[in-house]
């Protein structure tokens, strides 16, 4: 294996396993190839990524099998179960991403239809999204099951004329904003940033009601916009407390929106392998990423 940029001959330390929770989006596979890349080839670790749920990356911070989780939305209620009460795990500072989560169109639509960005007017358009999924309501296209969302309690309080149909993935997510984008066939959907797709096709955001701290405490009475998220990581307390000097780079490891998705695009769009896309930002940014090694 290439050494990372600068890394010498002999540099492994006594990090031992490093056991990475791998959340099922391009975002944060990108943080987990260069995070993974760097604990390898500069202090000598030994990454075990395991693909997980976000509620079963959090249950295994308490039962040993997950040192790291290194992109969280969220979760209070796991923040409270976990670190508050528990106190198995502990909070590791900020990704540096910004998270929005939200309702998209594609441009084609917000450009034809001005008002659809209007949620008010959402019903006078859903005809137009009926799908043999939906039935006689209009689609209203989720992502992965296992995503933080809101949607279909937001329809029912916000008495719009919708259904929400699972594409399965992001993946197919992806595919379905493409495609409808490209073929100019109605979609309404979820989404978020940081996603590299935005940087590709413009997908217009629908304002809710606006969030306000405490508006989604009740998850049967939500009626407001997602809450904008500060990306932070989250760490097993035993696993930092230990000295090994893997904590000190993940605490340490933060970057940009622009960052994520360059290296999430490169690993989507141009097939680049983990460690290729790694590589290929670290050379590019060695100012970064000299900051997050231990001194």
């Amino acid at each position: 294996m290439t050494p990372a940029p600068g890394a010498t001959a002999g540099a492994a330390t006594a990090c031992g396993t490093v056991q990475i929770a791998v959340n099922p989006w391009s975002g944060y596979a990108a943080n987990v190839a260069v995070v993974s890349y760097l604990l390898r080839e500069k202090l000598g670790c030994t990454v075990d990524a395991k693909d997980l749920t976000e509620a079963d990356s959090w249950a295994g911070l308490a039962d040993g099998t997950v040192d790291v989780i290194l992109e969280t939305w969220g979760h209070d209620d796991l923040r409270k179960k976990y670190i508050d009460d528990q106190k198995v795990a502990v909070e590791l500072g900020l990704t540096g991403n910004k998270g929005v989560i939200g309702w998209y169109v594609p441009p084609w639509m917000a450009k034809t239809y001005p008002d659809i960005t209007d949620y008010k007017k959402l019903n006078d358009y859903a005809s137009l999204f009926r799908t043999e999924k939906s039935g006689d309501k209009g689609q209203f296209l989720a992502g992965d099951p296992s995503f933080v969302t809101n949607d279909a309690t937001l329809i029912d309080n916000l008495g719009l004329d919708f259904t929400v149909v699972y594409a399965g993935s992001e993946d197919k997510l992806i595919a379905a904003f493409r495609k409808a984008q490209a073929e100019k066939t109605p979609l309404i959907g979820y989404f978020y940033e940081p996603q590299w797709l935005l940087s590709e096709i413009k997908l217009v955001h629908i304002p809710l009601p606006l969030y306000r701290p405490g508006c989604d405490a009740d998850a049967e009475k939500v009626e407001c916009d997602y809450q904008p998220y500060d990306l932070d990581k989250v760490g097993r307390k035993a696993f930092v407390d230990s000295g090994t000097p893997a904590a000190t780079l993940l605490k340490n490891f933060t970057w940009t929106n622009a960052d994520q998705n360059e290296v999430a695009r490169d690993m989507t769009e141009k097939k680049m392998t983990a460690d290729q896309a790694a590589e290929k930002w670290l050379e590019a940014n060695r100012t970064v990423w000299e900051k997050w090694l231990p001194s």
